[in-house]
Protein backbone atom coordinates (compact mmCIF):
# COMPACT_ATOMS: atom_id res chain seq x y z
CA UNK A 1 0.00 0.00 0.00
CA UNK A 2 1.04 3.22 0.32
CA UNK A 3 4.36 4.64 1.33
CA UNK A 4 3.74 8.05 2.79
CA UNK A 5 5.67 10.70 1.05
CA UNK A 6 7.63 13.56 3.09
CA UNK A 7 8.24 10.65 6.16
CA UNK A 8 10.11 8.73 3.99
CA UNK A 9 11.81 11.54 1.63
CA UNK A 10 12.37 12.95 5.28
CA UNK A 11 13.50 9.22 7.38
CA UNK A 12 15.55 8.47 4.00
CA UNK A 13 17.20 11.14 3.31
CA UNK A 14 18.46 10.98 6.87
CA UNK A 15 19.34 7.40 7.14
CA UNK A 16 21.31 7.66 3.91
CA UNK A 17 23.01 11.11 4.62
CA UNK A 18 25.34 9.04 6.43
CA UNK A 19 18.54 3.24 -29.99
CA UNK A 20 15.71 1.16 -29.39
CA UNK A 21 15.31 -2.85 -29.26
CA UNK A 22 13.09 -5.23 -29.52
CA UNK A 23 12.44 -8.94 -30.67
CA UNK A 24 9.59 -9.74 -33.31
CA UNK A 25 8.68 -5.79 -33.55
CA UNK A 26 8.25 -3.97 -36.39
CA UNK A 27 9.41 -0.52 -35.98
CA UNK A 28 7.24 2.39 -36.82
CA UNK A 29 7.75 5.95 -38.89
CA UNK A 30 7.99 7.65 -35.40
CA UNK A 31 10.47 5.93 -34.03
CA UNK A 32 8.35 3.35 -31.70
CA UNK A 33 7.52 0.21 -32.03
CA UNK A 34 4.46 -1.44 -33.10
CA UNK A 35 2.52 -3.13 -29.44
CA UNK A 36 0.57 -5.88 -31.79
CA UNK A 37 3.46 -7.53 -33.07
CA UNK A 38 5.86 -7.25 -29.75
CA UNK A 39 6.73 -9.59 -26.87
CA UNK A 40 6.32 -9.42 -23.50
CA UNK A 41 9.37 -7.36 -22.45
CA UNK A 42 9.93 -5.92 -25.93
CA UNK A 43 11.23 -2.12 -25.74
CA UNK A 44 9.05 0.17 -27.69
CA UNK A 45 10.84 3.26 -27.13
CA UNK A 46 14.00 4.61 -25.39
CA UNK A 47 15.82 7.96 -24.48
CA UNK A 48 18.52 8.89 -22.25
CA UNK A 49 17.55 10.33 -19.21
CA UNK A 50 19.29 10.99 -15.62
CA UNK A 51 18.42 9.38 -12.20
CA UNK A 52 19.39 11.71 -8.93
CA UNK A 53 18.44 10.41 -5.76
CA UNK A 54 17.66 13.98 -4.61
CA UNK A 55 17.70 17.64 -6.24
CA UNK A 56 21.43 17.72 -7.77
CA UNK A 57 22.87 14.80 -6.52
CA UNK A 58 25.05 13.33 -8.92
CA UNK A 59 25.46 9.34 -9.64
CA UNK A 60 27.74 7.47 -11.67
CA UNK A 61 25.09 5.90 -13.55
CA UNK A 62 23.81 6.11 -17.12
CA UNK A 63 19.77 5.89 -17.09
CA UNK A 64 17.38 5.24 -19.75
CA UNK A 65 13.82 6.16 -20.25
CA UNK A 66 12.02 3.25 -21.35
CA UNK A 67 8.35 2.51 -22.71
CA UNK A 68 7.93 -1.51 -22.90
CA UNK A 69 5.61 -4.08 -24.29
CA UNK A 70 3.74 -5.80 -20.78
CA UNK A 71 0.10 -7.86 -20.43
CA UNK A 72 -2.62 -6.63 -18.74
CA UNK A 73 -4.58 -8.62 -15.61
CA UNK A 74 -6.84 -9.77 -18.54
CA UNK A 75 -4.16 -11.07 -20.77
CA UNK A 76 -4.42 -8.29 -23.26
CA UNK A 77 -0.87 -6.28 -24.56
CA UNK A 78 -0.17 -3.13 -23.09
CA UNK A 79 2.54 -0.42 -22.81
CA UNK A 80 4.41 0.24 -19.54
CA UNK A 81 7.08 2.80 -18.72
CA UNK A 82 9.94 2.62 -16.89
CA UNK A 83 13.47 3.58 -16.19
CA UNK A 84 16.76 1.64 -16.87
CA UNK A 85 19.79 2.67 -14.50
CA UNK A 86 23.14 0.88 -14.78
CA UNK A 87 26.14 2.38 -13.18
CA UNK A 88 29.12 3.35 -14.39
CA UNK A 89 31.67 1.90 -12.88
CA UNK A 90 34.51 0.20 -15.40
CA UNK A 91 33.12 -3.19 -14.16
CA UNK A 92 33.36 -5.89 -17.50
CA UNK A 93 31.02 -9.27 -18.38
CA UNK A 94 27.32 -9.67 -16.51
CA UNK A 95 26.73 -8.03 -13.40
CA UNK A 96 23.23 -8.69 -11.96
CA UNK A 97 19.63 -6.93 -12.48
CA UNK A 98 17.29 -5.89 -9.78
CA UNK A 99 14.03 -5.29 -11.31
CA UNK A 100 12.81 -3.36 -8.55
CA UNK A 101 9.02 -2.46 -7.63
CA UNK A 102 8.32 0.71 -5.85
CA UNK A 103 5.87 1.48 -2.89
CA UNK A 104 2.35 3.78 -3.65
CA UNK A 105 3.38 6.77 -5.11
CA UNK A 106 -0.43 8.15 -6.42
CA UNK A 107 -2.63 8.18 -9.07
CA UNK A 108 -1.45 10.29 -11.69
CA UNK A 109 1.27 10.06 -14.31
CA UNK A 110 3.56 12.90 -12.94
CA UNK A 111 3.73 10.13 -10.09
CA UNK A 112 5.66 8.02 -11.84
CA UNK A 113 8.59 7.11 -10.51
CA UNK A 114 10.33 7.99 -13.90
CA UNK A 115 9.11 11.43 -14.04
CA UNK A 116 11.09 12.46 -10.85
CA UNK A 117 14.15 10.89 -11.18
CA UNK A 118 16.19 13.18 -13.53
CA UNK A 119 14.84 15.87 -10.51
CA UNK A 120 15.80 13.80 -7.57
CA UNK A 121 11.68 13.63 -6.30
CA UNK A 122 11.30 10.15 -6.83
CA UNK A 123 9.97 8.22 -3.71
CA UNK A 124 12.67 5.27 -2.96
CA UNK A 125 15.74 6.71 -5.06
CA UNK A 126 17.88 6.71 -2.27
CA UNK A 127 17.08 2.83 -1.51
CA UNK A 128 17.25 2.26 -5.46
CA UNK A 129 21.07 3.89 -5.05
CA UNK A 130 22.04 1.85 -2.52
CA UNK A 131 21.78 -0.92 -5.05
CA UNK A 132 23.46 0.52 -7.56
CA UNK A 133 26.95 1.52 -5.69
CA UNK A 134 26.90 -2.21 -5.17
CA UNK A 135 27.61 -2.35 -9.12
CA UNK A 136 24.01 -3.66 -9.83
CA UNK A 137 21.91 -2.22 -12.84
CA UNK A 138 18.50 -1.70 -11.97
CA UNK A 139 15.12 -1.85 -14.31
CA UNK A 140 12.00 0.38 -12.00
CA UNK A 141 8.97 0.20 -13.60
CA UNK A 142 6.45 2.74 -13.41
CA UNK A 143 3.71 0.04 -13.42
CA UNK A 144 0.25 -0.05 -15.98
CA UNK A 145 -1.36 3.31 -16.52
CA UNK A 146 1.69 6.08 -14.88
CA UNK A 147 3.42 8.05 -17.27
CA UNK A 148 1.13 5.86 -20.12
CA UNK A 149 -2.30 6.47 -21.40
CA UNK A 150 -5.03 4.75 -19.05
CA UNK A 151 -5.63 4.94 -14.95
CA UNK A 152 -3.74 3.07 -13.55
CA UNK A 153 -4.16 -0.52 -11.96
CA UNK A 154 -2.93 0.20 -8.68
CA UNK A 155 -2.55 -3.34 -6.44
CA UNK A 156 -3.71 -5.46 -8.98
CA UNK A 157 -1.76 -8.39 -8.61
CA UNK A 158 -1.04 -9.99 -12.44
CA UNK A 159 -0.72 -6.39 -13.63
CA UNK A 160 1.73 -5.67 -11.31
CA UNK A 161 3.67 -8.76 -11.76
CA UNK A 162 3.74 -8.58 -15.69
CA UNK A 163 4.87 -5.28 -15.00
CA UNK A 164 7.89 -5.87 -13.35
CA UNK A 165 8.87 -8.77 -15.25
CA UNK A 166 8.72 -7.50 -18.43
CA UNK A 167 10.85 -4.38 -16.99
CA UNK A 168 13.78 -6.96 -16.30
CA UNK A 169 13.20 -8.50 -20.00
CA UNK A 170 13.28 -4.37 -21.34
CA UNK A 171 16.24 -4.01 -19.44
CA UNK A 172 18.10 -7.29 -20.54
CA UNK A 173 17.23 -6.12 -24.84
CA UNK A 174 17.90 -2.66 -24.29
CA UNK A 175 21.24 -1.62 -26.34
CA UNK A 176 23.89 -0.53 -24.28
CA UNK A 177 23.39 -1.64 -20.96
CA UNK A 178 25.91 -4.49 -21.04
CA UNK A 179 23.38 -6.67 -20.08
CA UNK A 180 22.02 -9.74 -21.63
CA UNK A 181 20.94 -13.56 -21.66
CA UNK A 182 23.59 -13.93 -18.65
CA UNK A 183 22.45 -11.68 -16.46
CA UNK A 184 21.64 -12.54 -13.25
CA UNK A 185 18.27 -11.48 -11.98
CA UNK A 186 16.44 -10.14 -9.16
CA UNK A 187 13.37 -8.88 -7.64
CA UNK A 188 12.84 -6.30 -4.93
CA UNK A 189 9.84 -4.14 -3.70
CA UNK A 190 8.17 -2.97 -0.24
CA UNK A 191 4.65 -1.93 -0.02
CA UNK A 192 3.00 -1.76 -3.33
CA UNK A 193 5.96 -2.95 -4.60
CA UNK A 194 5.91 -5.88 -1.99
CA UNK A 195 3.00 -6.31 -3.76
CA UNK A 196 4.24 -6.27 -7.35
CA UNK A 197 7.13 -8.23 -6.74
CA UNK A 198 5.60 -11.42 -4.65
CA UNK A 199 3.47 -11.36 -7.50
CA UNK A 200 6.30 -11.81 -10.18
CA UNK A 201 7.73 -14.07 -8.10
CA UNK A 202 4.53 -16.61 -8.11
CA UNK A 203 4.39 -15.45 -12.07
CA UNK A 204 8.12 -16.04 -12.89
CA UNK A 205 7.79 -19.98 -13.76
CA UNK A 206 5.39 -19.74 -15.85
CA UNK A 207 5.30 -16.17 -17.59
CA UNK A 208 9.10 -15.33 -17.86
CA UNK A 209 10.58 -18.63 -17.33
CA UNK A 210 13.71 -17.14 -19.66
CA UNK A 211 15.06 -14.67 -16.64
CA UNK A 212 17.94 -16.35 -14.93
CA UNK A 213 16.00 -15.56 -11.30
CA UNK A 214 17.84 -15.54 -8.72
CA UNK A 215 15.59 -14.47 -6.11
CA UNK A 216 12.75 -12.18 -4.48
CA UNK A 217 13.28 -10.01 -1.83
CA UNK A 218 9.89 -8.76 -0.36
CA UNK A 219 8.18 -6.21 2.40
CA UNK A 220 5.50 -4.86 4.05
CA UNK A 221 3.27 -6.78 1.53
CA UNK A 222 -0.25 -6.45 1.35
CA UNK A 223 -1.10 -10.25 0.48
CA UNK A 224 -4.62 -10.25 1.52
CA UNK A 225 -6.38 -7.10 -0.12
CA UNK A 226 -10.49 -7.57 1.43
CA UNK A 227 -8.11 -8.63 5.07
CA UNK A 228 -6.14 -5.39 4.38
CA UNK A 229 -9.14 -3.66 3.29
CA UNK A 230 -10.55 -4.37 6.37
CA UNK A 231 -7.37 -3.54 8.51
CA UNK A 232 -7.86 0.03 7.10
CA UNK A 233 -11.37 0.83 6.90
CA UNK A 234 -12.07 3.51 10.17
CA UNK A 235 -8.49 3.60 10.08
CA UNK A 236 -5.65 6.30 9.52
CA UNK A 237 -5.52 4.26 6.04
CA UNK A 238 -8.82 4.45 4.59
CA UNK A 239 -8.45 6.90 1.80
CA UNK A 240 -5.64 3.97 0.37
CA UNK A 241 -8.94 1.66 0.03
CA UNK A 242 -10.25 4.43 -2.19
CA UNK A 243 -7.14 3.85 -4.24
CA UNK A 244 -7.43 0.25 -4.45
CA UNK A 245 -10.90 0.49 -5.60
CA UNK A 246 -9.51 2.62 -8.34
CA UNK A 247 -7.13 0.66 -9.43
CA UNK A 248 -9.12 -2.61 -9.42
CA UNK A 249 -12.12 -0.90 -11.28
CA UNK A 250 -9.10 0.41 -13.55
CA UNK A 251 -8.21 -3.41 -14.71
CA UNK A 252 -11.72 -4.69 -14.16
CA UNK A 253 -14.31 -1.91 -15.68
CA UNK A 254 -17.16 -3.58 -15.03
CA UNK A 255 -16.65 -3.20 -11.64
CA UNK A 256 -18.61 0.33 -12.17
CA UNK A 257 -17.51 1.97 -9.17
CA UNK A 258 -18.98 5.04 -9.72
CA UNK A 259 -22.20 3.62 -9.21
CA UNK A 260 -21.16 2.88 -5.41
CA UNK A 261 -19.84 6.75 -5.05
CA UNK A 262 -21.91 9.40 -3.55
CA UNK A 263 -20.61 13.16 -4.34
CA UNK A 264 -18.16 12.86 -2.09
CA UNK A 265 -16.36 9.94 -3.39
CA UNK A 266 -16.56 11.03 -6.94
CA UNK A 267 -14.47 14.37 -5.59
CA UNK A 268 -12.04 11.90 -3.68
CA UNK A 269 -11.77 9.49 -7.05
CA UNK A 270 -11.22 13.01 -9.57
CA UNK A 271 -9.11 14.09 -6.79
CA UNK A 272 -7.02 10.72 -6.57
CA UNK A 273 -6.63 10.56 -10.17
CA UNK A 274 -5.20 13.92 -10.72
CA UNK A 275 -2.53 13.97 -7.73
CA UNK A 276 0.42 12.06 -6.06
CA UNK A 277 0.29 10.94 -2.34
CA UNK A 278 2.03 13.58 -1.03
CA UNK A 279 -0.72 16.13 -2.39
CA UNK A 280 -3.65 13.87 -2.12
CA UNK A 281 -2.71 12.91 1.82
CA UNK A 282 -4.79 9.58 1.08
CA UNK A 283 -4.92 8.21 4.16
CA UNK A 284 -6.53 11.30 6.13
CA UNK A 285 -8.75 12.00 3.55
CA UNK A 286 -12.09 10.20 5.45
CA UNK A 287 -12.30 7.30 7.54
CA UNK A 288 -14.63 5.20 6.13
CA UNK A 289 -15.42 3.35 2.87
CA UNK A 290 -19.32 4.26 4.11
CA UNK A 291 -18.67 8.11 4.08
CA UNK A 292 -17.73 8.37 0.04
CA UNK A 293 -20.14 5.40 -0.64
CA UNK A 294 -23.94 4.65 -0.70
CA UNK A 295 -22.98 0.86 -0.56
CA UNK A 296 -19.37 -0.84 0.05
CA UNK A 297 -18.52 -1.91 -2.83
CA UNK A 298 -15.96 -4.46 -1.10
CA UNK A 299 -19.25 -6.72 0.46
CA UNK A 300 -20.57 -7.17 -3.18
CA UNK A 301 -19.73 -10.44 -4.74
CA UNK A 302 -18.18 -9.48 -8.14
CA UNK A 303 -15.78 -6.92 -6.09
CA UNK A 304 -14.57 -9.91 -3.27
CA UNK A 305 -13.72 -12.62 -6.35
CA UNK A 306 -11.60 -9.48 -8.24
CA UNK A 307 -10.03 -8.57 -4.59
CA UNK A 308 -9.28 -12.41 -4.55
CA UNK A 309 -7.35 -12.71 -7.81
CA UNK A 310 -4.71 -10.28 -6.73
CA UNK A 311 -4.29 -12.18 -3.10
CA UNK A 312 -1.34 -14.05 -2.79
CA UNK A 313 0.36 -17.34 -1.48
CA UNK A 314 -1.96 -19.85 -3.82
CA UNK A 315 1.37 -20.45 -6.33
CA UNK A 316 4.93 -21.29 -5.34
CA UNK A 317 7.59 -18.80 -6.31
CA UNK A 318 10.03 -21.06 -8.21
CA UNK A 319 13.20 -19.36 -6.78
CA UNK A 320 13.78 -18.61 -2.91
CA UNK A 321 12.21 -15.36 -1.09
CA UNK A 322 13.21 -12.90 1.54
CA UNK A 323 9.89 -11.77 3.06
CA UNK A 324 10.11 -9.21 5.69
CA UNK A 325 7.52 -7.58 7.74
CA UNK A 326 7.45 -4.92 10.39
CA UNK A 327 5.32 -6.17 13.31
CA UNK A 328 3.57 -2.83 14.38
CA UNK A 329 2.73 -1.90 10.75
CA UNK A 330 0.03 0.39 11.09
CA UNK A 331 -1.35 -0.22 7.51
CA UNK A 332 -0.27 -3.44 6.11
CA UNK A 333 -1.53 -6.35 9.11
CA UNK A 334 1.35 -8.29 10.25
CA UNK A 335 -0.84 -11.12 10.21
CA UNK A 336 -1.11 -11.03 6.36
CA UNK A 337 2.43 -11.29 6.53
CA UNK A 338 2.78 -14.06 8.49
CA UNK A 339 -0.22 -15.96 6.52
CA UNK A 340 1.80 -15.79 3.44
CA UNK A 341 4.94 -16.68 4.91
CA UNK A 342 3.31 -19.88 5.95
CA UNK A 343 1.80 -20.55 2.41
CA UNK A 344 5.13 -20.00 0.27
CA UNK A 345 6.29 -22.29 3.19
CA UNK A 346 3.79 -24.86 3.14
CA UNK A 347 4.40 -25.37 -0.77
CA UNK A 348 7.94 -25.80 -0.59
CA UNK A 349 9.31 -22.57 -0.80
CA UNK A 350 12.72 -21.39 0.53
CA UNK A 351 11.57 -18.75 2.82
CA UNK A 352 13.93 -16.40 5.15
CA UNK A 353 11.63 -14.82 7.38
CA UNK A 354 12.35 -11.54 8.75
CA UNK A 355 9.65 -9.65 11.42
CA UNK A 356 11.07 -5.70 11.67
CA UNK A 357 10.66 -5.49 15.55
CA UNK A 358 10.87 -1.87 15.33
CA UNK A 359 9.06 -1.06 11.63
CA UNK A 360 5.84 0.57 11.41
CA UNK A 361 5.61 0.70 7.52
CA UNK A 362 7.49 3.78 6.30
CA UNK A 363 10.45 2.80 9.13
CA UNK A 364 10.60 -0.98 7.40
CA UNK A 365 10.56 0.25 4.17
CA UNK A 366 13.58 1.62 5.77
CA UNK A 367 14.96 -0.47 7.89
CA UNK A 368 14.66 -3.35 5.83
CA UNK A 369 16.33 -2.56 2.48
CA UNK A 370 19.57 -3.19 3.85
CA UNK A 371 19.34 -6.48 4.88
CA UNK A 372 16.81 -7.51 1.81
CA UNK A 373 19.87 -6.01 -0.65
CA UNK A 374 22.27 -8.34 1.60
CA UNK A 375 20.43 -11.67 1.11
CA UNK A 376 19.97 -10.84 -2.75
CA UNK A 377 23.71 -10.21 -2.88
CA UNK A 378 24.27 -13.90 -1.48
CA UNK A 379 21.69 -15.30 -3.99
CA UNK A 380 23.88 -13.06 -6.83
CA UNK A 381 27.13 -14.81 -5.63
CA UNK A 382 25.33 -18.60 -5.43
CA UNK A 383 25.77 -18.86 -1.83
CA UNK A 384 22.52 -21.55 -1.13
CA UNK A 385 19.23 -19.49 0.53
CA UNK A 386 19.03 -19.95 3.88
CA UNK A 387 15.23 -20.52 5.20
CA UNK A 388 13.35 -20.62 8.51
CA UNK A 389 10.17 -22.70 7.31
Amino acid sequence: MKLRTTALSALTALALSLGLAGTGAAADGDGTRDVAAAAPGDVLSSAPTSFHPLPGQPTNTKAWHITYRSTTAKGAPNVVSGTVIVPQDGRTGPRPLVSYAVGTVGLADQCAPSAGFPYGTTLEANLIQLLTLRGWAVAVTDYEGLGTPGDHTYIVGRAEGHAVLDAARAALRLPGTGLGKDTPVGIMGYSQGGHASSWAAELHDSYAPELDLKGTATGGVPADLLRTADYNNGSVGAGLVLMAAIGQNAAYPELRLDSYLNDQGRYYVDFLKRNCVIASAAAGLFKRISDVTVKNPLYEPDWQRVLRLSNLGSHAPDRPVYLYHGVIDELVPYAAGERLRADWCGKGVAVQWQPMLLGEHVAGAIAGSVPAADWLAGRFAGAPAPTNC
